[in-house]
């Protein structure tokens, strides 16, 4: 009797510790607030007077979202908020749960194109960005996320799944849009790079460097664009001319004079060298 009583109390404790587990997970989800007013109160003080206060990766950053959260489960931009610092600190999968969230509940697609956005330069999940990108393409026509065009994302996952002659279709359509629409002085010195890097992968040398001579026109000192385009005059027995450059490559990359893009300081983006790995 008195062992029955004992497995009594022990499944009582594990099941009370199961409905405190299923409350957790469920913080927040139940609870929302209708009107745009009273969700911009929340994410005034849980986020502005909030956890924008506290260290980005501190868990007081996380504990003022949850806080905002658990009175209103469907606000994205909080959702978003939660996920962005685990991004930045290479913990994708638990940030993409937190994205996820974002997702589901945004309205404008805000944070879908963020997310295909963070596929492809952060978590590295090619497939699953050009997805994101189609579906956004199909909602919001061709756009921009983080100064790009969706293209251009779409066309740097396809280099990275060694698709190379279709980055090379889509990078020239998105050059040669820009270049109708809005001139020379619209194209992003990235979009000549990539470009050169899906020919030089072809083994297209020439046209390789004639992409590469046009990023080096908006970025002289671009280290990648001297490193690949080096590299290619290799390829075509230019061997002393690939020296000398392959020269000023390493020394401009060391002086950081490489891929600048905002993420890029959280990121490695492809077919970017390790400057300070060379001697």
């Amino acid at each position: 009797m008195k062992s029955i009583i004992i497995f009594g109390i022990i499944m009582l404790i594990v099941s009370c510790n199961q409905v405190n587990v299923t409350n957790e997970l469920k913080i927040g989800e139940n609870n929302q607030i209708k009107t745009k007013e009273q969700q911009d109160s929340i994410v005034k003080e849980h986020l502005e007077n909030g956890a924008w206060k506290e260290g980005l990766y501190s868990s007081e950053w996380q504990e003022e979202i949850d806080k905002g959260l658990a009175k209103d489960s469907t606000i994205a931009y909080l959702w978003q908020q939660k996920a962005m610092p685990l991004f930045k600190q290479g913990k994708y999968e638990v940030g993409m749960k937190y994205l996820d969230k974002a997702v589901k509940y945004d309205k404008s697609n805000e944070w879908q194109e963020y997310r295909a956005f963070i596929k492809c330069i952060f978590s590295k999940t090619y497939q699953e960005a050009i997805i994101d990108f189609e579906d956004c393409k199909k909602k919001n026509g061709t756009s921009y996320v983080m100064d790009h065009s969706y293209d251009f994302y779409i066309a740097l996952s396809k280099i990275q799944l060694n698709e190379f002659s279709q980055a090379e279709d889509l990078l020239e359509e998105v050059i040669n849009t820009e270049l109708r629409l809005h001139g020379e002085e619209w194209i992003h010195y990235l979009e000549f790079f990539y470009l050169g890097i899906s020919r030089y992968e072809q083994g297209k040398h020439e046209e390789a460097i004639e992409s590469f001579d046009r990023a080096l026109q908006k970025y002289p000192k671009f280290a990648e664009v001297l490193y690949y385009k080096a590299n290619s005059l290799q390829r075509l027995g230019k061997t002393s001319e690939a020296e000398k450059l392959m020269e000023e490559a390493i020394k401009y990359g060391k002086q950081g004079n490489s891929i600048n893009e905002d993420n890029s300081i959280y990121e490695r983006y492809p077919y970017q060298v390790r400057w300070n790995l060379w001697n």
